[in-house]
């Protein structure tokens, strides 16, 4: 039985009981910024016109693409308005690239699937590969440099990845992968082109695409401007499924995302500024929400790191983590809110995670997090890890993170509450305030290394107040 007096390595962690660390009525004040942001993310507006994909030749039987692309070409020459895929099963034979002032609506009932084919996304693409920039496969839904674009309606979108195609090239066997098959490992990918990164090659120089085996997301707005994704069902992806990416004005609502391939994150909003996700059901097979701002190279020479973001009203089953900040976090994460979310599977490990380590730099800093209801997570209810997988130069770019207020947060089955591993003692995890939570069903004592003025307000472990710095 865990007690209130949890042992802690009195060398690895500060605690401060009081001084200089937030009242909780300062704790509670960065809760006004919210509305602040909400303001100034608006969903983008659409003229009243509708070009049906059946009025430009699709048809049930045939390949889809060059009707959908003839309709948004046609849509956009109008001026804009919405691209309807009506009620039926349709097939798409390659990628879709949207264009500005453009909803395209998948009408409920409709069920689109996408061509698992490599070849069939080609030419490449500039997009982000896990945060590096490179041309390379183009994602299933692609737009570069648009605004005002969408994708709606209740039907369902299936990138039909599974074992047999997109997701061997991960290189592990639990997904089909075997011995003597190219993968996304093999010296001339990854590590190709995170090489091409850390020299710091132009990105227009980084060929991929055929040969090298990156998978590419689901949906990715590239550069764009006013992006809403609502209401859709996204299935069964490559890889990542919602990235949008150095985008401002970002919605993405009511969606449904169930993936359980590697890397099937559900939404992945990367270099973006004003994002709202809210009332979504994510089922994935790794992070469920991950914020990101680039990795190493990439993500500090373009500097633009993943701020004012809301999270509200969502659940999370399967994953590696609920809500998460990295770990291709290397231009900075802040002003990151996320409230009223349920969490629970005994197959999501996590529930609140942030994770980088030494070859990423950058500053992770002003994270909040209230009213979250975890049942069952696998390991930990929070965790923050500085040492996450390395993969570049150590010690050369070490991150900052602090500022994280997690309140009113209750779980009913976990391994730990709370897992911080900060990097040493000059480079802690700093200012932790947990108020008001309730950790039920723990069952070690938490691991605190290298934390810097952690503050517990009247908080219980497994029915026992914990107060000051022990958890």
């Amino acid at each position: 039985m865990i007690t209130k007096y949890v042992a802690i390595t009195l060398t690895a962690i500060a605690v401060f009981l009081s001084c200089e660390n937030p009242s909780p009525s300062t704790v509670q004040s960065p809760w006004n910024k919210v509305e602040v942001i909400l303001s100034k993310i608006k969903a983008p507006d659409f003229p009243d016109n509708e070009f049906v994909i059946t009025d430009f030749g699709a048809d049930s039987d045939k390949d889809a693409r060059e009707s959908i692309q003839s309709a948004i070409a046609a849509c956009t020459k109008a001026g804009g308005g919405r691209v309807v895929i009506p009620q039926g099963e349709w097939f798409v034979k390659g990628p879709i690239h949207l264009q500005s002032n453009v909803n395209l609506h998948i009408s409920e009932g409709a069920y689109v699937r996408f061509s698992t084919e490599p070849d069939d996304y080609l030419p490449v693409v500039l997009t982000r590969w896990e945060g590096m920039e490179c041309m390379n496969y183009s994602p299933l839904i692609y737009a570069l440099d648009e605004e005002n674009i969408a994708i709606t309606g209740r039907g369902t979108l299936d990138g039909q990845a599974d074992s047999t195609n997109w997701w061997p090239w991960k290189g592990q066997e639990r997904y089909g992968y075997q011995e003597g098959t190219p993968s996304q490992l093999d010296a001339l990918n990854r590590p190709a082109l995170s090489m091409m990164n850390t020299n710091e090659v132009p990105a227009d120089e980084r060929i991929m695409g055929d040969g090298h085996y990156l998978r590419p997301n689901f949906i990715q707005p590239y550069r764009c401007n006013n992006v809403l994704i609502e209401d859709v069902t996204i299935k069964n992806s490559p890889m990542w499924v919602i990235n949008p990416v150095l985008c401002e004005n970002v919605t993405v609502q009511a969606v449904q995302v169930i993936s359980h391939g590697p890397n099937s994150d559900g939404c992945d909003p990367e270099s973006c500024n004003y994002v709202l996700i809210k009332d979504c059901f994510f089922d994935t097979g790794d992070d469920c929400i991950a914020l990101k701002s680039g990795r190493n190279q990439d993500g500090r020479n373009i500097a633009r790191p993943i701020e004012n973001v809301v999270i509200q009203d969502c659940v999370m089953k399967d994953g590696h983590g609920g809500v998460v900040i990295g770990s291709e976090v290397s231009g900075g994460a802040r002003n990151i809110f996320a409230e009223n979310c349920i969490m629970d599977s005994p197959n999501l490990e996590r529930a609140i995670r942030i994770k980088t380590n030494q070859a990423r730099g950058g500053v992770i800093e002003n994270l909040y997090f209230r009213d979250i209801s975890v049942g069952t997570v696998k390991e930990a209810v929070v965790r923050i890890n500085m040492h996450y997988t390395l993969d570049g130069e150590p010690d050369k770019h070490i991150p900052v993170v602090q500022n994280i207020y997690i309140e009113d947060v209750t779980s009913q089955k976990s391994e730990y509450a709370m897992l911080i591993d900060g990097y040493d003692n000059d480079n802690p995890v700093k200012r932790v305030v947990v108020k008001d939570c309730h950790f039920d069903g723990v069952k070690e004592p938490s691991r605190l290394q290298f934390v810097k003025e952690l503050k517990v307000e009247k908080s219980y472990l497994n029915d026992d107040l914990i107060e000051g710095g022990n958890l």
